[in-house]
């Protein structure tokens, strides 16, 4: 079993920047994906950000391109997402998420090819 503890979400003003923490513990798997999705109210959950096991490949939501980086830590099983230029729609509470496969954009946008998820952390960004 996998357990993600997600850390760092808050309330920032828009422009402002957060650093979300998510530390995996239990079993590992070494071809895993590590990634973030939000779901902001009334709305669907969404994906953010996804780094495969080696970190050599990122992908986001064209929403979060440009303005957040995504990256992990394998010795410390920890992935983060940096996000600059925050905007009032950025607000949502944000899930860490573990898949036990990588795969391209297309497979790791969709969210039924996550295994495991954390609790999630609320992100508010105010005008």
């Amino acid at each position: 079993q996998v357990q993600l503890v997600e850390s760092g979400g808050g309330l920032v003003q828009a422009g402002g920047s957060l650093r979300l923490s998510c530390a995996a513990s239990g079993r590992t798997f070494s071809s895993s994906a590590m990634g973030w999705f939000r779901q902001a109210p009334g709305k669907e959950r969404e994906f953010v950000a996804a780094v495969t096991w080696s970190g050599g490949d990122t992908y986001y939501a064209d929403s979060v391109k440009g303005r957040s980086t995504i990256s992990r830590d394998n010795a410390k099983n920890t992935v983060y997402l940096q996000m600059n230029s925050m905007k009032p729609e950025d607000t949502a509470v944000y899930y860490c998420a573990l898949a036990r496969y990588s795969g391209s954009y297309y497979y790791l946008r969709a969210s039924n090819q996550w295994n495991y998820w954390g609790q999630g952390t609320q992100v508010t960004v105010s005008s």
